[in-house]
This record gives C-alpha cells, sequence and structure tokens, in this order.
C-alpha cells in the first residue's frame, strides 16, 4: 500500500513539474511574440509591397493616346491629375491598382478599351534621424538598405546602438524594432531612427 502511494506521489509531482515547465515555456513564448516580431521583420525582410504616395513621380502611358500620356507626380493630396478624366486617387494603391482606375474614368464615356501602364520614375524620399551625423531627408534608390541610408547620413555617432533601428513605415502609425543587419531593408517614405546604446 504504502509503494503504491509513493508511486502515486512520484507520478504526481512528475506530472506537476511537467506542466509547469509547459506553462512557463508558453508564457516565454507569448512574451517573446509580444515584444518581438517575426524573424522576417526583425531583418526588415518583410517590406510589404509599395504602394504610391505623395511626391511619387510616374510615367502614365495611355496606348494610341499621346495626349494622355506623361510624367506625373502624386499630389500632396495623394492624387494624379490625369488629362480629360481630371484628379485620380492614387496614394495607397499598388501601379497596377491605380493603371485599373485610370482605365475605368477612361472608360466612362471617354474611351472604348484603353490600355494604362504605370511605371514609377522617383520614389518619395525617406527621412531618417537620431545618433547620426546629419539627420533629414534623403531621395531613395531601389534596393536600400538601413546601413546605405545611414552612410548617405554621414554615419553613426559614436554613441549609436549599432545592433538595433527603428522604422516607421509609411503606411504604418507606429514604428517598429528591428535587429540591423546588412539586409535591414529600407522602403520609400521610411522614417527610420537610430537609438542610442546603452553602455
Amino acid at each position: 500500500m504504502r509503494q503504491d502511494w509513493l508511486q502515486t506521489s512520484h507520478l504526481k509531482i512528475v506530472i506537476g513539474l511537467i506542466l509547469a515547465m509547459a506553462l512557463k515555456g508558453g508564457a516565454a513564448a507569448a512574451i517573446q511574440a509580444v515584444e518581438s516580431p517575426s524573424a522576417a521583420d526583425r531583418v526588415g525582410a518583410a517590406v510589404p509591397a509599395y504602394k504610391l504616395g505623395p511626391r511619387d513621380r510616374i510615367r502614365l502611358l495611355t496606348f494610341g493616346e499621346s495626349d494622355l500620356t506623361g510624367e506625373f507626380e502624386v499630389s500632396g493630396t495623394g492624387t494624379v491629375d490625369v488629362p480629360l478624366i481630371g484628379e485620380v486617387r492614387a496614394a495607397g494603391l499598388t501601379t497596377d491598382e491605380f493603371a485599373s482606375a485610370v482605365v475605368a474614368a477612361l472608360k466612362n464615356g471617354y474611351l472604348v478599351n484603353p490600355q494604362v501602364s504605370v511605371q514609377i520614375l522617383r520614389y518619395r524620399p525617406f527621412y531618417i534621424m537620431g545618433e547620426l551625423a546629419k539627420s533629414g531627408e534623403y531621395p531613395y534608390n531601389n534596393g536600400l538598405t538601413v546601413l546605405n541610408a545611414v552612410a548617405t547620413a554621414g554615419g553613426f555617432t559614436y554613441r549609436a546602438d549599432t545592433k538595433h533601428v527603428y522604422i516607421k513605415r509609411a503606411n504604418d502609425k507606429l514604428e517598429r524594432r528591428y535587429d540591423l543587419t546588412t539586409e535591414t531593408a529600407v522602403a520609400p517614405g521610411d522614417t527610420i531612427r537610430i537609438g542610442e546604446r546603452h553602455f
């Protein structure tokens, strides 16, 4: 009887330890999920599909219609003033979505079967601040990384945190912290902040 009782007690203790470890691991995982983005986000690889915004310069090509072809800049209100049809909303749309919006407007009493393509000629600038030699606004180039952006801004100060970076994407309301690697990407319109390291 005593042996059965001891076995039962040992079994309860083992089960209790397993449950405690599982709960501790789950809590740690939950904390990590809240505090850290995914592995892809940490290195800034998850740059979302590009959407047009103010100060982007585009080339609108309407096949067979030279009067409806040209270079345009997205206005501060997020629209493009297209000949014949007037202002068309561009901000928040991909180039394909914007081309579809122009096609829909042209079909509304102007052209029977318009064919439209949109190309980005110049992206809107990015902004960088914090522990840098020269914070400010800089032109965006394809394939830009945070380290390229830092070099453009004159490099880090001696106080800079060179392991992490804070980025507010153009279409986001809040900035996020990323691991700073050679692959941490920058998108047009991003605001980059280099923080101060903890000594």
